[in-house]
């Protein structure tokens, strides 16, 4: 199979293919990225805002074109397609905005006689690696607050995105991004190892697995440049108690299977107090029932829209399968499609055993997991009995409660009442095996940031 193509993952057909890199494209695309580099820096920051700001434009402009291109290419609606650019575009558009005032120099006070002032200023090209799972929304947290900064990126995109990662670039382009400033390149695994070791590239930054990221991190340590990782996680939704259960367990159930269940931060582990458990479970029981296929590029009828590719929904299936063996219930849902097809029915599961390999397993698909607890120091504790640590969610109608037990959750993101907040001023990123570093918000535009120091003696 080609490695990089579009394929509709509702029938398996591949409708495009696009040939890999070869060696000598990418030293074309150092060269260029190097280049515009020592150009880009040297603009004004607000000339470099002004950029970003048309791309942001350009997004929204073009919103139905560029939803259609994701819709097909990775089986997301094209309703939440269309959420997924206007996300984009606020992200862009925020550090178009807010980013020049976030990277001014800063003063600070000094014990010693003079002017001790902090700078901003950029590292040179970056690369990114990024996934399928939300094609722009990913590009956009990464290279819009290194453009503004002086950045050049160089973007690696998931092999099924090729359609779409190919007009971000010309978006880019046609905004007035330099030549050179934002490529995207088709590469191979040693071509993305040959990148970062050059010195031209100054970072670089992977959404994706764990093990992907260990990879990642490891060839970025061996060539001492910095990395963000952004690995997963299998978030913890506490529910202490509710005086509308059926409410807390849709909002749940709607989170848990937006996109197919292929959310880093979606709450895979529903951790639900003993007295409301039953009635919970009953309710997302009820959700799964009945549930229809439909083709996401024209839902009509249909309920859910297949996963990513084939492959992804058989190995969701496998792992149900496997915790439903270590003792598992499959409450509801959980049908592998026969042919082609990348469906699989959103489902519920409840019972894993914390024995069990399935137990410590992120489950990349719309399969709500939920567990029954006791008290409030036994939901802790199964709440931070896992090796990644990305975001977490408690609910309680008390909300000093839900807070105590938030505070003590061991990941990068809390939430008191809400599943997960997500907007473009609000930072993202995790502990653990989740990996380092952040996105989005002040903070996202300083990852990559030569925070220089400047004295002035007097």
């Amino acid at each position: 199979m080609a490695k990089y193509r579009v394929q509709n993952p509702a029938t398996g057909e591949i409708v495009e293919t696009f040939d890999v890199a070869t060696d000598g494209e990418i030293e074309q695309t150092l060269a260029a990225a190097d280049a515009a580099y020592r150009d880009w820096r040297d603009r004004g920051v607000q000339e470099r805002a002004g950029a970003v700001k048309r791309v942001a434009e350009l997004f929204l402009e073009r919103k139905d074109e560029l939803a259609g291109l994701i819709a097909l290419e990775m089986g997301k609606s094209m309703a939440e397609s269309a959420d997924e650019v206007e996300f984009a575009a606020s992200i862009i558009d925020y550090y178009a905005v807010y980013g020049p005032g976030l990277i001014t120099d800063e003063e600070i006070p000094s014990t010693i006689p003079g002017k001790a002032i902090i700078e901003h200023l950029p590292v040179g090209a970056l690369l990114g690696v990024m996934p399928w799972n939300f094609p722009y929304y990913q590009v956009a947290r990464f290279a819009a607050p290194n453009l503004v900064l002086g950045n050049t990126i160089i973007l690696k995109h998931a092999d099924i995105c090729a359609r779409s990662a190919l007009a971000v670039q010309a978006i880019m382009e046609e905004a007035g991004i330099p030549i050179g400033g934002y490529q995207n390149v088709f590469a191979s695994h040693d071509q993305i190892a040959t990148m970062i070791a050059d010195p031209r590239v100054q970072g670089v930054s992977l959404t994706g697995s764990e093990r992907a990221g260990a990879i990642i991190g490891a060839q970025a340590g061996q060539h001492l440049k910095k990395c963000v990782l952004e690995l997963g996680g299998i978030d913890p939704m506490v529910v202490l108690d509710s005086d509308d259960v059926a409410s807390v367990a849709k909002a749940a159930w709607d989170f848990r299977v937006y996109n197919a269940g292929q959310v880093c931060n979606s709450n895979k582990r529903m951790i639900v107090m003993d007295d409301i458990y039953d009635e919970f479970v009953a309710e997302l029981r009820r959700l799964a029932e009945g549930l229809e296929p439909g083709d996401q590029l024209n839902l009509g009828e249909g309920q859910y829209v297949p996963m990513s590719s084939r492959a992804a929904a058989e190995t969701v299936n496998a792992q149900v399968q496997k915790a439903v063996a270590a003792g598992a219930t499959l409450e509801a849902g959980g049908v592998l499609s026969e042919g082609p097809g990348a469906y699989y029915s959103p489902a519920v599961l409840t019972g894993v055993p914390r024995d069990s390999e399935s137990y410590r397993e992120e489950i990349f698909g719309p399969v709500a997991t939920v567990y029954r607890v006791h008290s409030d120091e036994e939901a802790l504790e199964l709440a931070n009995d896992c090796d990644l640590g990305l975001g977490g969610s408690v609910f309680s109608t008390d909300e000093a409660r839900a807070a105590r037990v938030a505070s003590r959750l061991e990941v990068g993101m809390t939430h008191v009442n809400t599943i997960a907040a997500e907007a473009a001023e609000l930072p993202f990123g995790g502990v653990k095996r989740s990996g380092f570093g952040r996105e989005m918000g002040p903070v996202g535009i300083g990852e990559f940031a030569n925070r220089r120091l400047s004295f002035v003696a007097k």
